[in-house]
């Protein structure tokens, strides 16, 4: 059985929560279908939280089918590794192998060595294989697939990481899409948005839509507040991928 990990944020619920079990198990039988691949017995998705602030982030598991094991090897892995697979999620997008406590549990990737980054101590009691996914504040985290002996080439190491990739953006996708329901963009919010994607000033905006600048930085902020950005520049892609502005 697999869980997807959600907090609700209103008791509308039981339609949200139908929507999201049927988005979670279009992503689990993707999830499964490359687990089987590698010969993994289970997989995870772990994503980034704390808005990328330094000392307040930390990975948090969002998707897995560890069935009732989810607690204890959720936790093992983040108190264990938490800390190094942030600072390599910052500074590389290298898979990340481990292997297991057991003699016979090992992740190897022989022909693909060189292009990984390897967690040396035996520490959990499965080996496993991590997949870096970079998207924005709030699309960070990996994609892990664990199991005894895994025996990836660098074939299937490529291929799987950009399906892990399409994974964390579906994921990100769904719950902008989920939030931007209810705190839709009015129509002079996505213009001053368009107008400053086109490179335009808060001033020449304030000009030709004729407002005052107050008012065009008003319209402006509050679309990055409704679209959960930290600038301008961050609320400007956002507003793109959603199809807000082009």
């Amino acid at each position: 059985m697999a869980y997807l990990v959600t907090q609700d944020r209103d008791d509308a619920g039981r339609s949200g929560r139908n929507v999201r079990a049927a988005r979670a198990a279009t992503l689990v039988t993707r999830l499964q279908a490359m687990q089987r691949q590698i010969n993994a017995k289970n997989f995870a998705v772990l994503r980034t939280n704390g808005r990328g602030v330094p000392g307040t982030r930390k990975l948090t598991c969002v998707l897995h089918n560890w069935g009732a094991a989810c607690e204890e090897n959720a936790r093992d892995l983040i108190i264990l590794y938490g800390d190094e697979l942030l600072q390599h999620l910052d500074l590389s997008l290298l898979p990340v192998l481990w292997n297991g406590q057991g003699e016979h549990q090992t992740a190897e990737a022989s022909d693909f060595a060189p292009f990984t980054r390897r967690l040396r101590e035996r520490k959990l009691s499965y080996s496993g294989i991590a997949f870096p996914i970079r998207l924005g504040a709030q699309g960070n985290g990996y994609v892990i697939f664990a199991g005894s002996y895994l025996d990836v080439s660098g074939e299937q190491i490529v291929e799987l990481h950009g399906r892990s990739a399409q994974i964390m953006t579906d994921l990100l996708a769904a719950d902008e899409k989920r939030l931007f329901k209810t705190e839709a963009l009015s129509d002079r919010e996505i213009a001053c948005l368009q107008m400053a994607g086109d490179g335009h000033i808060s001033e020449e905006i304030a000009d030709k839509m004729g407002l005052s600048i107050h008012t065009v930085n008003a319209y402006l902020g509050a679309a990055t507040t409704k679209l959960d950005s930290v600038n301008r520049i961050q609320a400007i892609a956002k507003a793109i991928r959603l199809g807000y502005i082009s």
